[in-house]
């Protein structure tokens, strides 16, 4: 049967309904997604070895005739062993298959096979726990999938075969004379040899071509977007700054100067200022952008800045109006809180230009928002909004320059794709009198001993947070601490007596906004919270911050959730709950002890975990990607950049037909993103 890339996968014979809904968790839903599902590794199974000479505690290939099957054995509820056994003239092989009754009972005694595993024991009498069981006449190479309960590898090699063979040709996106020049496969040979490759080569080569094809199309993606504003802008003439720094009532580090200067020198240029400033917790952005305001209005340009919550914008009015407002420049507040007469206040002030800066939320974004001289535009906590968010900002008005902030130290290859061609400012000083947060390691045998230290630390006037890596019980595997539960145990046992808060993703905004500014006024003293209070209000007297099950979170996000606690003069506390000592994790947690670096840190998660998880819950406004790999992709990366830049320059709107194929795909990348992340 001919099947076209875009019918749904459950008309491919032997899904079927019932299939095709375990194939949507894998997010696969046609069969163009079912083949660009590709292996997650491949095992090899070129060269098996006989019993007696298979190598011990390596994982091997062994082909031997299974001779005997006992019945199964129940061990507890939920767990089941089959013991068989398999000869060859070398030897016996004993092999431990663990709940897989299917699998042994479409097993043949007196048939020969080929077990993959670590084998173990003496020479005659060979031990192959869980081993993989493959027909003897399986192909050398055999790829295995990223799976889910229910779909095996072996379905999934079946169904996916039968979809290769059914679907006649896919598009190809990448233009004939690219592939030739970069000597790479068509599309169909590509996966085919990705599925099922003839060699170790042979997939290797496949992979690379699609990890190009998925980078060039997010470069083409991000570059196109970008190219839709203006590429001139109206330059700003010098400013005197000695009067903004003479109000300042602390001396600026050598870091915030050197980023107001190269941005400042950005305005007065004829293209359009692109500058990302960043920093890690607590180097001061806010400042900068604050400069930035005060030269716009100087050269009679208004500022909009942008921020994800109601409470982190009324935080940055109160700073920036104790700044600007001395220096004659009116600072207002947009959010989707105000009445409509004071809306109404604010948004004749900025048609008419008497408002010279404004702060807001989303709602900077909605209809009827109009600025009589819009000249500069901050994001803040960039990484929160999408890349289609920031240009729906700057079209407010022409000629506008850009200045996005973010406080989650970005790796310099995740940069390079997620703000493309954008210059970077570096805040890596601190201002002065900031210590650096103690980071404590603890397993949950010592959490009383925790508790019983903020108690203290609340006695004497403090503030604490504690963060849960869920919201309710049930949500996700047992033993995770939830926060609404724990919000409710601690406030009757161990934290009686002190007022303990809650906050979550699922409360309703307002509700979460009441939480924070309770806390941040000190009405409460203890929040119990989720990762939503990573990018929070600025909180001095919290001293001190407690992660339950924090080897689920990534490095990068621990740092952030750190970077709420030492927000003053006064020693502050992390402490991390975990009982996950061992391998990676426990490496990862004991690094948060001895890093405090947010770069090094941000490396090292993107190595770890993949860009997909990291910032948390993928709120980055960047695509999952399904090859490519950031981490170690770098020069394919910059091949894919290249080859993107020649073409819009080539054809800027990639409007020819042999490039029509790209846009499409590039557009359906950016939908698949959506313009807020979740």
């Amino acid at each position: 049967m001919t099947l076209a890339p875009e019918t749904d996968v459950k008309y491919l014979k032997g899904v079927g309904e019932k299939r095709a809904a375990l194939y949507l968790r894998l997010g696969i839903l046609t069969i163009r997604d079912l083949l660009y599902h590709f292996p997650r590794d491949y095992t090899d199974l070129s060269s098996p070895y006989c019993i007696g000479e298979a190598p011990a505690e390596e994982p091997c290939a062994i082909r031997a005739t299974l001779t005997g099957k006992s019945p199964e054995q129940r061990i507890r509820k939920g767990l089941s062993i089959f013991k068989l056994t398999a000869e060859d003239e070398t030897g016996e092989l004993m092999l431990t298959v663990f709940n897989s009754r299917y699998t042994v009972e479409n097993l043949a005694v007196n048939k020969e096979y080929i077990f993959y595993g670590k084998a173990q024991g003496g020479f005659l009498r060979r031990e192959m726990p869980s081993p993989d069981i493959y027909p003897a006449d399986s192909p050398g190479i055999v790829p295995v999938y990223p799976q889910t309960a229910g779909l095996s590898s072996v379905v999934m090699r079946r169904n996916i075969k039968q979809a290769l063979e059914g679907v006649p040709a896919i598009r190809d996106p990448l233009p004939l004379d690219m592939r030739e020049r970069l000597f790479l496969p068509g599309v169909m040979e590509a996966l085919g040899q990705i599925h099922f490759p003839q060699a170790p080569g042979s997939a290797k080569k496949a992979r690379e071509r699609f990890i190009f094809e998925e980078l060039l199309i997010l470069s083409l993606a991000l570059m196109s977007l970008r190219s839709r504003e203006d590429t001139l802008a109206c330059p700003m003439s010098p400013a005197d700054m000695s009067p903004f720094y003479a109000s300042l009532p602390f001396s600026p580090t050598a870091a915030q100067r050197r980023c107001i200067d190269e941005a400042t020198a950005d305005l007065a240029l004829r293209r359009p200022m692109n500058r990302l400033i960043q920093g890690d917790v607590g180097s001061g952005k806010t400042l900068v952008a604050v400069a930035c305001a005060f030269f716009a209005a100087k050269n009679s340009k208004q500022t909009a800045v942008m921020v994800p919550t109601e409470i982190l914008a009324e935080q940055h009015l109160f700073t920036m109006r104790g700044i600007l407002e001395p220096l004659g420049l009116r600072v207002e507040l947009l959010t989707g809180s105000p009445g409509p007469t004071e809306r109404r206040r604010i948004l004749a002030g900025l048609a008419l230009g008497e408002v010279d800066l404004v702060v807001g939320t989303h709602a900077l974004l909605s209809e009827g928002v109009s600025f009589a001289g819009l000249g500069l535009v901050v994001t803040d906590e960039q990484h929160r909004f999408g890349v289609a968010q920031r240009a729906r900002l700057s079209q407010k008005s022409r000629d506008v320059h850009v200045l996005v902030m973010s406080a989650t130290p970005i790796p310099r290859t995740l940069s390079l794709i997620i703000y493309g061609d954008l210059s970077v400012s570096v805040l890596d000083e601190k201002p002065p009198g900031r210590q650096e947060v103690e980071t404590l390691l603890i397993s949950s045998q010592k959490r009383a001993r925790a508790l019983g230290f903020i108690r203290d630390a609340l006695g004497s006037g403090r503030q604490a947070y504690i963060v849960c890596p869920l919201i309710e019980q049930g949500e996700a595997l047992p033993g995770l601490r939830p926060a609404v539960e724990y919000a409710g145990e601690l406030s009757q046992k161990e934290l009686k007596g002190f007022r303990v808060g809650l906050l979550h993703g699922k409360m309703k905004p307002k509700d979460k906004e009441d939480a924070m500014r309770r806390f941040k006024n000190g009405e409460t003293q203890v929040l119990v919270s989720t990762t939503v209070v990573e990018v929070g209000v600025d909180v001095p007297n919290a001293a001190i911050i407690m992660i339950e099950n924090a080897e689920r979170f990534g490095l990068s996000q621990l740092h952030q959730l750190r970077g709420r606690v030492g927000r003053s003069a006064e020693k502050s506390w992390c402490i991390l709950v975990s009982d996950s000592r061992g391998g990676i994790t426990g490496e990862r947690l004991r690094s948060m002890k001895r890093e405090h670096d947010g770069f090094k840190i941000a490396e090292q998660d993107l190595r770890l975990r993949g860009p997909g998880d990291f910032f948390g819950s993928r709120q980055h406004g960047l695509p999952v990607l399904r090859v490519a790999d950031l981490a170690d992709d770098l020069a394919i990366l910059g091949v894919a950049r290249h080859e993107a830049e020649r073409l819009l320059e080539k054809d800027p709107c990639l409007s020819l037909p042999g490039h029509r194929p790209l846009a499409e795909e590039a557009e359906r990348m950016m939908a698949a993103v959506g313009e807020r992340p979740n």
